[in-house]
């Protein structure tokens, strides 16, 4: 057979040429496998400034190295830097710009765990701190899944750990997916346990929000309990202290361990001013008045300081609004004022103005979810991307069946370049109202962000597009009405 007189250097290129599958044509300059001699001599003859043209080829999108790395192809990658003399620390050109996620060679192998190729691009130089067009770097990718061994090696080599993209430093990205064993390997590297430069804020905020997007509680308690240990403030408000937070997301076991740890359960949430028992009575959950009650002090607003007086409380408070002394018209008249003055504030595009209208509104009635869904728009519109998603968080939490409400979380997702979540949000909301045309809208762009963070992945995502594509001929017929675009209401 002719792969038995092929020279090893060959037999390599080959074999990188056959990841590319049947009837490629992304990297047509090197051809048919018949005539893969005349093309690897082609290659020895090329000047310097052919040579580099050859970082330009990619399979599906992806680069050569980057290809070679995400699968551990160690020989692959040894043929191309020392024998091609390809730079390890490049990324990766596809039509002219650069893949954004993972785009150098060692952040593509420490994505994938790959141990091996990870010590041969070190060895061969490969910046271990080189920061991607995302900002991104090698030590994000290993942290994501859990690599252990990998992060190891990263930082044995010189990674940094206050690097942060949009959800935060290695720490906050470790947590978010409940890697415990990279959250300990960090914490041993002396990673900040009160950085506050994720989406959510500090790493135990970011461990604590996460349960709502899949973590499991035991997996949050498991690194809170780490960042604790470590030094994590429990009372630090990023907007809110953990313990408002453990309450508001129902985290049981998260609280318990809180208060044990001198959690102050007098600390209110922000927004609505309330106290965890308070948010827990709201919430009906008697179980949580009962953790929270030994260790909290009287509210002067609950007469009858016992667990079934603060649950009554918390039953009217839900269904009155918080005003003392006036009465139920006079508050709701004053509320739609408010909320009429907002809405003439965002027409003449005043976003800080009407916020603050919307906040005074919320003041009267702070179950308006409304309200908040307006309060998001105008936070985004004056780059409050944190608040917005808290506010568009409530407001779904308040009218879970809202497809506004989703809308509003997603938005702001996507400016925080959590472009994953957005789409898993806006695909709720699809589900909801499977003929608004602008949730689909927002949802195909939510999925070409995805394509684009992670190029590496790209079969996994076209994948996700085909069962889309399903989806979207099952819940959008031809000639189904669309609903209007989303401003205030």
């Amino acid at each position: 057979m002719l792969e038995d007189v092929m020279s090893s250097s060959e037999r390599l290129v080959y074999e990188l040429l056959q990841l590319s599958g049947p009837g490629s044509t992304s990297i047509g300059l090197w051809g048919h496998f018949s005539h893969m001699k005349e093309h690897t001599e082609m290659v020895n003859r090329m000047d310097e400034k052919d040579r580099e043209k050859l970082t330009d080829m990619h399979i599906d999108g992806i680069g050569l190295m980057q290809v070679a790395a995400n699968l551990g192809k160690i020989e692959v990658i040894r043929y191309l830097v020392e024998e091609l003399g390809f730079d390890v620390n490049a990324g990766c050109l596809c039509g002219g710009a650069r893949i954004s996620s993972s785009a150098t060679a060692l952040g593509c192998a420490a994505l994938f765990g790959e141990v091996d190729t990870v010590r041969y691009l070190l060895d061969c130089g490969a910046d271990p701190n080189k920061i991607d067009e995302t900002g991104h770097v090698a030590l994000h990718c290993a942290v994501k899944n859990g690599h252990e061994e990998v992060a190891r090696l990263l930082l044995s080599s010189g990674s940094r750990l206050d690097i942060a993209v949009a959800h935060g430093t290695p720490l906050h990205i470790a947590v978010s997916f409940g890697k415990t064993g990279v959250v300990k390997i960090l914490l041993d590297h002396h990673a900040d346990p009160n950085n506050t430069s994720g989406v959510w804020g500090t790493p135990i905020l970011t461990a604590l929000h996460s349960t709502k997007h899949g973590l499991d509680e035991s997996d949050s308690l498991g690194c809170v309990k780490l960042l604790v240990k470590a030094g994590a403030d429990v009372n630090y408000a990023c907007p809110n202290t953990p313990l408002v937070v453990a309450t508001t997301e129902g985290l049981t076991d998260c609280m318990k361990y809180l208060l044990q740890v001198h959690a102050d359960p007098n600390i209110p949430d922000k927004q609505s001013g309330r106290t965890p028992i308070e948010i827990a009575a709201s919430l009906r959950k008697r179980n949580h008045v009962e953790i929270l009650f030994p260790f909290t002090s009287p509210v002067r607003a609950v007469t009858n300081w016992t667990v079934e007086g603060i649950i009554t409380h918390g039953k009217s408070r839900c269904s009155m609004p918080k005003i003392k002394d006036e009465p139920c018209s006079k508050v709701n008249d004053r509320k739609v004022e408010l909320k009429s003055l907002g809405g003439k504030a965002v027409k003449r595009k005043d976003y800080l103005g009407a916020s603050r209208i919307y906040s005074e509104a919320l003041e009267l009635d702070y179950f308006d979810a409304t309200l908040y869904s307006n309060r998001s728009l105008c936070y985004l519109r004056i780059g409050e991307v944190q608040k917005a998603l808290l506010d568009a968080e409530m407001c779904v939490k308040l009218r879970p069946e809202w497809v506004k409400g989703h809308y509003r979380e997603g938005a702001a997702l996507m400016l925080l370049k959590e472009h994953k979540k957005a789409f898993e949000v806006f695909l709720n909301a699809l589900k909801l109202d499977p003929a608004n045309a602008d949730i689909e809208k927002v949802l195909w762009e939510a999925l070409e962000a995805m394509k684009k963070d992670d190029a590496a992945e790209e079969k996994t995502l076209k994948s996700v597009d085909y069962t889309l594509h399903l989806q979207m001929h099952i819940c959008c017929p031809a000639g189904s009405e669309v609903n209007a675009s989303f401003g205030v209401f």
